[in-house]
């Protein structure tokens, strides 16, 4: 493993952080998130044709850069400094590698080029609160009624009475950016209950019967929204039979292609926490320089240079965790862990020793708080994220020969 950053992921951090630097300022943040779209589409646009952000994991052929998930890692971390508000999530770390993957080549070819230039966005769409789990995070994507099951619940797919195509009926009521977004992968049983199986679909944002509300959240720079399907024509995601045929495999392929997904967003998830970290460490660092307290800056106490320093060792940890998920996406759930508690643990920090100003609307502290808590409610929690690395590795699985003390 080689650990150092090559001259392009430099300058790809560096030209990031320099075009956040003077567009995705505090005030323009909130004023993004007030919007339609929930993000500066004008910065997005920019983003898209200057560095190629959406499509820096996209391989040439189809438009993109032709880098790997790493490099997308790093980058987030400069859009999670930044607290940027944008689709960049859902379209370049959990829609465009499962249509890379499962799509057949025509839907690659119609779908990748725009998505990779950012004049198409993507939303996953799965039933219930359940993202962490179809992605394989904090439990097997294999089992359990995570996508609703085949009697009842989360989203049926049935072939069209014409045998055109597919119809989808149900109910998703947490969709990152799912109000704006294009395009809609929806995850929908089909088979019935006898032969059940989750597939995804691609839904049209103008398909009639598809209705989008959004959603009031706590983070406003993660915008969420109920989507309703009623009887929507939907066009299936990859080759697994025709319509009503139910020979076309047990969606295995789904599910792994889900899991995958879920590992290297993970890495991407845990690199935006740690640069968000590290700059609410930095912001607080500023503070209590400034902020006098008896006569002297608040930062010359001993006691708060302990809490910094222990912050300091933190974000450090996890920064160097969540690297090495980028290099190895087999580890992203424990770095995801780790940077998703220590940004928690620095946002709260950071607001005790703003003192009474740090929950406060008109203060910044309080947007990395939210979105240290909104990030582990949708991918977390951390306890769970461990719980279930430990059960894949075997941890506390008794072993022949060996007697349990």
């Amino acid at each position: 493993m080689d650990a150092a950053f090559t001259a392009e992921q430099d300058e790809i951090r560096r030209t990031l952080r320099e075009i956040l630097g003077k567009r995705c300022g505090p005030d323009e943040v909130k004023a993004a998130v007030r919007t339609a779209e929930g993000y500066d589409r004008e910065l997005w646009q920019q983003l898209a044709q200057q560095l190629g952000l959406p499509g820096i994991a996209v391989a040439e052929e189809y438009g993109g850069v032709g880098c790997t998930p790493a490099d997308l890692a790093l980058a987030c971390e400069e859009t999670g400094r930044a607290l940027l508000p944008s689709p960049l999530l859902a379209t370049a770390a959990l829609c465009t590698p499962l249509i890379a993957t499962l799509g057949t080549p025509a839907q690659r070819s119609a779908l990748l080029p725009p998505l990779a230039a950012g004049t198409l966005t993507a939303a996953l769409a799965v039933p219930g609160p359940a993202l962490a789990t179809a992605l394989a995070l904090t439990g097997d994507n294999a089992a359990g009624p995570w996508s609703g099951g085949g009697r009842a619940g989360g989203v049926q797919a049935r072939a069209a009475e014409d045998g055109a195509g597919w119809r989808l009926y149900g109910e998703v009521p947490q969709v990152l950016d799912g109000h704006s977004a294009g395009l809609l992968l929806v995850a929908a049983h089909a088979g019935g209950f006898a032969r059940s199986r989750t597939l995804l679909f691609l839904v049209r944002q103008d398909a009639p019967g598809l209705v989008r509300s959004r959603q009031t959240t706590l983070d406003e720079t993660r915008p969420q929204a109920r989507i309703q399907l009623r009887e929507v024509s939907a066009e299936l995601l990859g080759d697994f039979g025709e319509p009503g045929d139910l020979g076309g495999g047990d969606g295995s392929e789904v599910l792994a292609a889900l899991a995958a997904t879920g590992r290297t967003a993970s890495a991407v998830l845990a690199a935006e926490a740690v640069g968000a970290a590290g700059q609410a460490l930095a912001r607080t660092v500023d503070y209590v320089r400034q902020r006098e307290q008896f006569g002297r800056a608040v930062g010359s106490f001993q006691a708060v240079k302990h809490r910094l320093a222990d912050l300091y060792v933190r974000v450090q940890a996890a920064r160097s965790a969540a690297y090495y998920a980028a290099w190895d996406p087999e580890q992203g759930a424990l770095a995801l862990a780790q940077a998703l508690e220590t940004l928690r643990v620095t946002a709260g920090e950071a607001i005790q020793l703003h003192g009474g100003i740090g929950f406060t609307w008109e203060h910044d502290a309080h947007l990395y708080f939210k979105r240290a808590a909104a990030d582990e409610l949708l991918f977390g929690p951390v306890h769970r994220l461990r719980a279930y690395a430990a059960d894949r590795a075997e941890l506390f699985t008794p072993h022949p020969g060996k007697v349990a003390v």
